[in-house]
């Protein structure tokens, strides 16, 4: 068998409901709902068990809720002796993939992903900036696109996610000017999409200033297993470098292609997606259709992924 990579969602992966099932069976999933919801001074559970998609959607909101389900699902899967080779996570993942390898406090982490949210909420009016998402063109085409489009305004590729997909961020005109670009050049699809701040672009400096002094503060240990980062699509084992990486890709691009292919290039063949939805494994399908994905967020997927690695485990011994 070869390696396995656990993968973290980010943002829009949210759903209400989201680790409710896996609280119910399991102490430690239970456990870490309950710390959240000290750390943060309210109850993000019930927001996530019962609350409404628009309180979810809240970026201050979206974040720690992604967060806590994902580092729940992860202990679950850790306590069945389901372990990663490598961990990386889709821009807020990689607070959830840092807290996995053991790097970061999961309290730390629940609180900076919430001003994290709050200060890129914060960051720009809303209206003003604005994300889109270009299916069907080369990151290169789009890049191109985005830099007749910019004008004197800013418009750069946020999201490099797959050789089909890339997701453009700035200010909300030039955004708007990219897609129809996007659109002319042959894009299959490019659509404003429904966010609340133009995230991984020059705008978010402000939110990349305040988050500095708040990852400044708080302590980072050397990793458990190697990260890819999003920033530069490399592996990291050492903490100080691991912060350095997550206050840089604030306003830079995630390069996850780039990151998986790395991943694949380092002998991973089982990519399994930790925490709520499946953006992930969409997205590894487009990359890569010879890789193993699964992906864990309730009962169901725990046991058919838990029954996969330990199959092949199986026929590799």
């Amino acid at each position: 068998m070869g390696k396995v990579a656990f993968v973290f969602p980010g943002q829009a992966s949210q759903y209400p409901g989201m680790g409710k099932e896996l609280v119910d069976k399991h102490a430690v999933a239970r456990a870490v709902f309950e710390e959240a919801d000290q750390a943060l001074g309210f109850s993000i559970s019930k927001m996530c068990f019962e609350g409404t998609e628009e309180e979810l959607k809240q970026t201050a909101n979206t974040q720690p809720a992604i967060l806590t389900c994902s580092v729940a699902v992860f202990r679950v899967a850790a306590e069945k002796g389901l372990l990663p080779d490598f961990v990386a996570g889709h821009s807020l993942g990689e607070y959830s993939a840092l807290v996995a390898a053991g790097s970061l406090e999961f309290a730390d982490a629940v609180q900076l992903v919430r001003k994290r949210g709050t200060y890129m909420q914060e960051a720009v009016p809303v209206g003003v900036g604005a994300m889109a998402a270009i299916l069907g063109l080369s990151p290169a085409v789009v890049a191109d696109a985005c830099k007749r489009a910019a004008g004197n305004e800013v418009c750069s590729p946020a999201n490099l996610n797959s050789p089909e997909q890339t997701v453009i961020s700035g200010h909300a005109g030039a955004v708007k000017r990219a897609v129809e670009i996007a659109s002319q050049l042959g894009a299959k699809r490019a659509v404003i999409l429904p966010v609340s701040a133009p995230f991984h672009s020059a705008l978010m400096m402000p939110a990349q200033e305040k988050l500095a002094k708040d990852l400044a503060t708080t302590e980072f240990a050397d990793l458990r297993w190697p990260l890819v980062t999003n920033v530069d699509a490399d592996t990291e084992t050492k903490g100080t470098e691991a912060r350095d990486a997550l206050v840089r890709q604030v306003t830079m691009p995630v390069r996850w292609e780039e990151s998986v292919r790395l991943l694949i290039d380092e002998g991973v063949n089982t990519f399994v997606e930790v925490g709520p939805g499946r953006v992930l494994t969409g997205l590894l399908r487009q990359i890569e259709r010879s890789v193993a994905t699964l992906n864990i967020e309730d009962e169901k997927s725990l046991a058919v992924t838990l029954d996969k690695i330990a199959g092949a485990k199986f026929d590799a011994a």
